[in-house]
């Protein structure tokens, strides 16, 4: 018996199989089994169940975005005209002087640090311009750029996760909290501010929002590729002994 055993080709596999299973069993238990002190931290700070829409944001238990939880502050505030240079070059007081001289100018390099596409910038200075024109003309004020330029400043807001109106009076005041947890009618109410600030305040919101992109987005032009000139060496003349 001892002989056909040992003759065998296929027990030298199944030891070699037995051994690698109680082998995974161990590692199993090994893993499932954790420290005294691990199983004392996670007790003392459970985790929290998160979840991922399709947005990439990370849900809360509440299911709210964890990234509309914490918003930003705006860089600078509505009627701060005077303040530091930025990284490129334009201050504060330069914002101001071209938003009070020439708003259609700002507005436009305002959507022109927003977005890269071509002709971004004439496609909205010269609507803006028209409308200027055509409100101080008929109405004797700038009454109908606004309705124009208001969506810029809630996408300024939405790109940069910055905090609305809306949002800093709840959170001022304490008020209008359960509304602020509706997602749709917090944002169909930051709109409306954002409304009410061009028209009552266009030209403070136009320079806020001059002052928001120049900190935090370069402009286009600073995104270009340096060009390479080569510049080919000058005629050489070789001098004959007489």
């Amino acid at each position: 018996m001892a002989n056909s055993e040992e003759s065998s080709p296929l027990l030298p596999n199944q030891q070699e199989e037995q051994m690698m299973q109680a082998e995974m069993k161990s590692g199993v238990t090994a893993k499932t089994t954790a420290p005294p002190h691990v199983e004392a931290v996670k007790q003392s700070h459970p985790e929290v169940p998160m979840g991922w829409p399709a947005d990439g944001l990370p849900l809360s238990v509440m299911g709210e975005p964890m990234a509309m939880m914490h918003r930003a502050q705006w860089d600078s505030g509505l009627c701060d005209c005077l303040g530091r240079n930025d990284d490129f070059c334009s201050s504060d007081l330069e914002v101001c002087l071209l938003g009070s001289m020439a708003p259609c100018v700002l507005y436009g390099s305002n959507v022109e640090r927003l977005g890269d596409a071509p002709g971004t910038f004439s496609n909205h200075c010269l609507p803006y311009t028209a409308l200027y024109l055509l409100g101080n003309s008929f109405f004797g004020w700038n009454c109908l750029a606004p309705w124009f330029s208001y969506p810029v400043r809630s996408a300024i807001r939405q790109k940069f996760n910055l905090e609305g109106n809306c949002e800093a009076l709840a959170r001022s005041c304490g008020c209008c909290g359960s509304f602020m947890e509706n997602d749709v009618q917090r944002e169909q109410c930051e709109s409306v501010c954002d409304f009410a600030t061009h028209v009552f305040c266009h030209l403070c919101a136009l320079c806020q929002e001059g002052r928001e992109v120049r900190r935090r987005l370069p402009h286009p032009g600073f995104n270009a590729q340096p060009i390479l000139v080569m510049i080919p060496p000058g005629e050489q003349a070789m001098d004959r002994g007489v």
